[in-house]
């Protein structure tokens, strides 16, 4: 019987050991090695440290936010606010931006409870529940966001959003702006009142048309003449005076009032109830329906306060601004507020560069008073610098105090036949050739989707009509029989989706109307003239980086201060080929040299065209020359209204008033041109300087067009004046009436405005 083996002691071998093998061959495995506990406890020490570190710089921030609580005051902001200035394109101040001036402070006890509802139901429905920072609600917004695939909710408290607008204002914005703003909103509801949190938000938020604070937007949107006293700094003085608290508006604001202004905090642009009075209506609602869900508002409240009207665009009556050019400037802070919030524009000493030229400006306003001062209608300019995309001059109405509304940006009109040249565009992009003859007689065409029971019926100026026109006669005598059915063949949709492309804003119907002119919204001198500018680019669409959503016309050319550095950059994009748009321009050229639009000739090449509307409530032209497109619209801006003697005994249309307030403006710009010319050595551009040659039809044409008011500066020459009860010029059509029966309706045409039947233009009068 074999002796035991003795066991052998394993170790682990050392370098150079030979390996150990045990009796039966094999070779051990070596022993497992134990966990190094100075490295975990190394780890542990370290986390430890993290966690600390951690704590302590969230406490440090909380500590070091702390003494930015003072600073929060609205009275301190009005100390600390710095004016920001509004520069022309040559570095002269045109107007200064301030929300002290236009702003009232209140108590909690000035503001209505209607609008502390309003503001919680709609913005912050927690409110009264959390501690500045809404945990469940910022979980809420992010769960949102992720259902929706895009930024569908805020989560900020009102807390919060007071913060960052008094941050703002004083320019202290920081890289971790929001966790700042965070701790701040949390050490804030330690030191504050809710009462007085709502108190100083609603005093220092923006609610759009220039009202900084919610006593200014009561007065702004709902109207007063009596105003509180105050002193320099912008408070009310003794408030406790029963005189002075019954002139606060905010004190006594509906439910409907309140809904609307909180509505307007999140877009005042998107809500505003003069330029989209249907978002505004529905953004309303809502708020409202917020609020009698949180038991805020009663039923009988709730159905009283949605059937209450907007206040119409006649009733809001903003603060006087402190500009030279109030209508331009009034147009572009809200622009600037959209860009970089309400407090940088009004207290953060912001530098705007502008693109108004004053001497333009000047011109402008002369060439428009020099025609119709005393004689009773309104006019809007607007001129754009054809390479840069620039507004150089804007007249939005004859006085901004008495009348603010912007006819320039916000008068949407009937263009009438200032219509047909994106009609005509279209139908050379679709390879009609300016020489194509058409019919020119009576039309009747079947209104699509009518099952025939609606007619477009299409009549010229004084049933004169040619026979057989060619595209070229037809464009200088804007022949209506030729332009209805070049419209329809190329296709209403097509026309106006290469409006929208040129650079129309607004919607554009898609009535057989249309390719008139007739249209079911008007269009304002400011989309006009920058449309045109396209055709003077030769198919070509010029904007910047600081133009509205980076796209239309530009106002501004830089912007500084408060860490801000912007500067416009030039950006093109082609929307139709070039051979088009030349073909355009000499057709265009044609209305001005020998056709209804002879008035606005200038001794130089120019090109362009009237337009002029149902009873002859609205005239325009808009034409370009190298340098410039200029729009003019001139009417009455309060209401349609017939301008049938004011045109010295005669009818105001395209080829009268417009054109010649156009040449006077083009005529001294051409001045100011060559004065700079010779100033900075230039030579005068030969093809500019010489006169062109005279227009001649093709073939004999009727006397189909408006009347142009005359040859040369005046066009006042009695034999062309259309006498007061002549027919519609084909630079207008009547007004739409569909037909329920197969019988044929009137030309619908671009008198019509509002709402309107397929085959019309709208019926109505079209709104200021």
């Amino acid at each position: 019987m074999p002796e035991p083996q003795t066991p052998t002691l394993l170790r682990t071998p050392a370098p150079g050991d030979e390996p150990i093998v045990q009796p039966n061959g094999s070779t051990p495995s070596p022993p497992r090695r134990k966990p190094k506990l100075k490295k975990l406890r190394l780890a542990l020490i370290l986390l430890g440290l993290a966690a600390l570190a951690l704590v302590s710089t969230v406490f440090g921030m909380l500590m070091a936010v702390a003494s930015d609580l003072p600073a929060l005051e609205n009275r301190s902001e009005y100390r600390n606010a710095r004016n920001s200035t509004l520069l022309s394109a040559n570095n002269k101040p045109i107007a200064t931006l301030t929300g002290n001036n236009n702003r009232i402070l209140l108590s909690p006890t000035d503001i209505s409870p209607n609008i502390k509802n309003a503001l919680i139901a709609v913005e912050d429905k927690r409110f009264y529940e959390h501690k500045g920072v809404d945990y469940k609600g910022i979980a809420r917004a992010m769960w949102q966001d992720l259902l929706r695939q895009k930024a569908a909710q805020g989560g900020s408290t009102i807390t919060q959003q007071f913060v960052k607008n008094a941050l703002s204002a004083q320019g202290h914005r920081s890289v971790f702006q929001k966790m700042r703003e965070a701790a701040l909103a949390y050490h804030l509801e330690r030191k504050w009142s809710k009462a007085k949190i709502l108190t100083e938000y609603l005093n220092t938020v923006y609610f759009g048309n220039g009202a900084y604070g919610v006593e200014s937007a009561m007065r702004t949107y709902f109207g007063s003449t009596e105003f509180a006293a105050t002193n320099s700094a912008g408070l009310p003085q003794d408030q406790t005076q029963p005189q002075n608290r019954r002139r606060l508006l905010a004190r006594s604001a509906t439910p409907a009032q309140a809904a609307l202004l909180a509505g307007l905090i999140a877009s005042p642009s998107m809500y505003d109830p003069s330029d989209n009075p249907r978002t505004a209506t529905k953004r309303r609602k809502d708020v409202l329906k917020d609020m009698l869900d949180q038991g805020s508002l009663t039923h009988h409240d709730y159905v009283d306060a949605v059937e209450t009207a907007l206040p119409g665009k006649n009733q809001i009556t903003p603060p006087r601004p402190d500009s030279d050019q109030p209508y331009f400037s009034s147009w572009l802070t809200q622009q600037l507020v959209d860009r970089y919030r309400p407090g940088l524009v009004f207290g953060g000493g912001l530098k705007i560069r502008t693109t108004i030229d004053p001497e333009l400006q000047q011109a402008a306003e002369q060439a428009i008073s020099g025609e119709l001062a005393g004689v009773g209608p309104d006019a809007s300019l607007v001129a754009v610098d054809n390479k840069t995309g620039e507004i150089r001059a804007m007249v939005g109405g004859a006085n901004f105090i008495e009348r603010p509304f912007n006819l320039a940006t916000e008068g949407h009109r009937q263009p009438g036949s200032a219509f047909k040249p994106f009609t005509l565009v279209a139908a050379l992009g679709r390879g009609v050739s300016p020489d194509a003859t058409f019919t020119s007689e009576p039309k009747v065409f079947p209104v699509p989707h009518s099952g025939g029971k609606e007619k477009f019926v299409v009549h010229n100026f004084e049933d004169s009509y040619a026979g057989v026109r060619s595209l070229r006669s037809a464009t200088v005598s804007s022949d209506n029989s030729v332009f209805a059915e070049l419209g329809l063949r190329v296709g209403t949709t097509r026309i106006a989706r290469l409006a929208q492309r040129m650079g129309l804003r607004t919607a554009i119907s898609t009535n057989p109307a249309m390719t008139l002119g007739g249209l079911k919204q008007g269009v304002t001198p400011l989309e006009m003239a920058y449309a045109y500018s396209t055709i003077a680019n030769k198919g070509v669409r010029v904007s910047g980086s600081l133009a509205p959503s980076d796209e239309g016309p530009v106002a501004i050319k830089s912007v500084s201060g408060s860490g801000i550095d912007d500067r416009n950059k030039k950006r093109s994009e082609r929307v139709f080929p070039e051979g088009v748009g030349e073909t355009a321009q000499g057709l265009l050229a044609g209305v001005v040299q020998g056709g209804t639009g002879k008035a606005a000739q200038i001794g130089e090449f120019a090109a362009g065209k009237t337009g002029t509307t149902e009873n002859y409530g609205d005239a325009w032209f808009v034409g370009f020359n190298k340098e410039l497109t200029v729009a003019v619209w001139v009417g009455y801006a309060d209401r349609l209204r017939p301008m049938e003697t004011e045109y010295h005994g005669g009818p105001v249309e395209g080829g009268t008033f417009p054109a010649e307030i156009w040449h006077n403006f083009m005529t001294a710009w051409i001045g100011i041109r060559d004065k700079r010319d010779a100033e900075s050595g230039k030579k005068p551009d030969e093809e500019q300087s010489t006169p062109s040659t005279p227009y001649v039809p093709q073939e004999p044409a009727p006397a189909t067009g408006e009347p142009s008011g005359g040859q040369g500066r005046g066009g006042n020459a009695p034999g062309n004046q259309a006498a007061p009860e002549q027919k519609s010029p084909p630079d207008r059509q009547r007004a739409p009436a569909p037909a329920p029966a197969p019988a044929p309706t009137p030309a619908p045409g671009g008198g019509g405005g509002g709402g309107g039947s397929p085959s019309g233009g709208g019926v109505g009068a079209p709104t200021p």
